[in-house]
């Protein structure tokens, strides 16, 4: 069996650059944001669900999930959040199960799965939690930098997600990713020695 581990981290932390570096030497990576932006997608496999639970007034014009718009209903509205969950997060894990059987003959796989400390399901999956954390002031900045959220609406999707001292309780390794992309990509050569002997050992 693979050694799986568990990458997670708040928004904005790095957890895409973080898993591309680990992909780079060859690790499998199964990741549930794409996973879940396929399934919203048009003609996605939650598109249907999402119609009957929503209405059309949450897709866009071309039959995706209209993304800013579910954002603010859930935001405001925790029984919406709930019902968007369980549709989503049945076939997200489903689909994840699937990833991780073809990724086999991989040295090792990362699930990089965003709220993984509230995930059972998910936790039942990995061997290992790998956390990348960083200052809240440089998620903010990483996230505005990248999307057309406001302070406001980064600090509120912080504020839903694991707290950062419950995160790094779990975690058997850390990444952190203050400074340069040389610095992690360092911390990620170190962790990928080291998954692969686990990975030999077993």
């Amino acid at each position: 069996m693979n050694l799986v581990v568990g990458l997670t981290g708040g928004i904005g932390s790095g957890k895409s650059t973080v898993a591309a570096l680990f992909a780079e030497h060859g690790a499998g990576i199964v990741d549930t944001d794409a996973i879940s932006h396929l399934l919203t997608q048009p003609g996605g496999g939650a598109i249907a669900a999402i119609r009957a639970g929503f209405g059309n007034d949450y897709l866009t014009d071309d039959g995706a999930l209209d993304r800013v718009r579910m954002r603010g209903l859930v935001f405001s509205d925790a029984a919406a959040k709930q019902r968007l969950e369980q549709i989503l997060h049945p076939l997200i894990l489903e689909q994840a199960k699937t990833q991780l059987r073809q990724l086999q003959a991989k040295p090792y796989i990362l699930v990089v799965v965003p709220l993984l400390p509230e995930s059972p399901a998910y936790r039942q999956l990995v061997q290992r939690v790998l956390v990348v954390d960083c200052e809240e002031n440089t998620q903010i900045a990483r996230v505005i930098g990248r999307s057309r959220m406001k302070e406001g609406e980064v600090r509120a999707i912080i504020a839903l997600q694991t707290l950062r001292a419950d995160r790094l309780r779990l975690a058997d390794d850390v990444i952190r990713n203050d400074t340069t992309l040389e610095n992690l990509a360092g911390q990620v050569a170190v962790l990928h020695e080291r998954y692969t002997k686990m990975q030999n050992s077993n």
